[in-house]
């Protein structure tokens, strides 16, 4: 068999693909991309049993034919060339020649029976979200998750639905997101536990503004846009009842620029104790004063920023990277911080939202010394 395609379109599935490539997999074959021409369309196939991406493309071909071809050497090759038509063929011992303007290379393949066979549509349910939600679902989230893999549950996002919501959540026990889509449209009420790097997966292969279609059943969710489709095995645990830890009174309010906030953080965070990120956020009406100090080395800093605070003054420790992490996935110009006591939770909220959406972050504090 032999076929035809265009290099730089090659290479863009090819790219998609790799993400489910794992440098040490369970089986040899993973190491591989499943080739499967069919009426002159490429199915590129790759998995680590996690999750499995498809993803297709044009091409021109003398017969129907499948493959299976190592991923590193054929991406290197691919990415080292220019915009050019390219011709691969395959042998019945699985031989493998790609043709170029410069010249041929070759490379032993493998036989295809032994790749595994992506999950099925089964007993699904399915709903359709625009891309754009669903990238800002998952920059809002992922990095809240928990490293711990003792507590399953947290090392992914869940998504819950609810009829006319659908809510991304995360959280590691010292910070919470909740990302809520509303308007919705569906009539499944059901909860799913993603794995983090799926979800980056989708996040980098949906480049331009499209409708994703969201179906799952009880073991994988399957992500379709465009001529992709990346399938995710959720995670089969229970998810904690998030919703208690969230404060509903927060009498205090401070309204803060959040890129001066950030900037500040950045530079008084050096100067906190390394293994606390303590930093000391001093609130009164019209200023809020940031100051860390580590005693082992007799380091200070400090620095004052406008605010616009109701309440009483107040002084709360938070840890800077938790509340960075925070800052640095939101988009508005400001924030508002609400605040109870110095030992409860305080929520970060965007001032202006999205019509239809809503996010709310939870930090909590890191109780000051003596």
């Amino acid at each position: 068999m032999r076929f035809e395609v265009s290099s730089t379109e090659l290479l863009k599935q090819l790219n998609i693909a790799s993400g489910a490539i794992n440098a040490n997999p369970v089986l040899p074959i993973m190491e591989d991309y499943l080739f499967d021409v069919k009426d002159n369309i490429l199915t590129i196939t790759s998995t680590n049993l996690e999750t499995t991406i498809i993803t297709q493309i044009d091409v021109t071909a003398d017969k129907n034919g499948v493959m299976a071809i190592p991923a590193k050497i054929l991406l290197d090759t691919i990415k080292a060339l220019p915009e050019q038509p390219i011709t691969i063929t395959v042998d019945e011992n699985n031989g493998i020649k790609i043709l170029s303007s410069f010249g041929v290379y070759k490379l032993s393949g493998d036989s295809p029976e032994d790749f595994p066979s992506p999950p099925e549509e089964d007993d699904v349910e399915t709903l359709t979200l625009n891309s754009k939600k669903i990238q800002k679902g998952i920059t809002n989230t992922t990095f809240a998750t928990s490293n711990d893999e003792l507590r399953l549950a947290m090392t992914g996002v869940l998504i819950q639905i609810d009829f006319t919501k659908l809510h991304f959540v995360a959280t590691d026990a010292h910070k919470l997101v909740k990302y809520t889509i509303g308007n919705l449209k569906t009539d499944i009420a059901k909860s799913l536990i993603i794995p983090k790097k799926g979800l980056n997966l989708v996040k980098s292969a949906l480049t331009e503004e499209c409708d994703v279609t969201i179906s799952f059943n009880k073991a994988n969710i399957f992500f379709s846009f465009g001529r992709t489709k990346i399938v995710c095995r959720l995670i089969d645990a229970k998810y904690p009842e998030y919703n208690a830890v969230i404060p509903v009174e927060n009498p205090y309010e401070a309204i803060i620029n959040r890129k001066d906030f950030l900037n500040s953080l950045r530079r008084i965070g050096i100067y906190a104790n390394k293994s606390t990120n303590q930093v000391i956020l001093n609130l009164t009406e019209k200023t809020m004063t940031i100051s860390a100090q580590d005693l082992d080395f007799s380091n200070e800093a400090t620095e004052q920023l406008n605010c616009t605070f109701s309440g009483e003054p107040m002084t709360i420790g938070f840890n800077a990277k938790f509340l960075g992490e925070m800052l640095s996935v939101l988009e508005k110009d400001d924030i508002r911080l609400q605040l109870s006591t110095p030992s409860r939770a305080g929520l970060i909220v965007p001032l202006d939202e999205e019509v239809g959406e809503s996010l709310l972050m939870l930090v909590m504090p890191v109780m000051m010394g003596n």
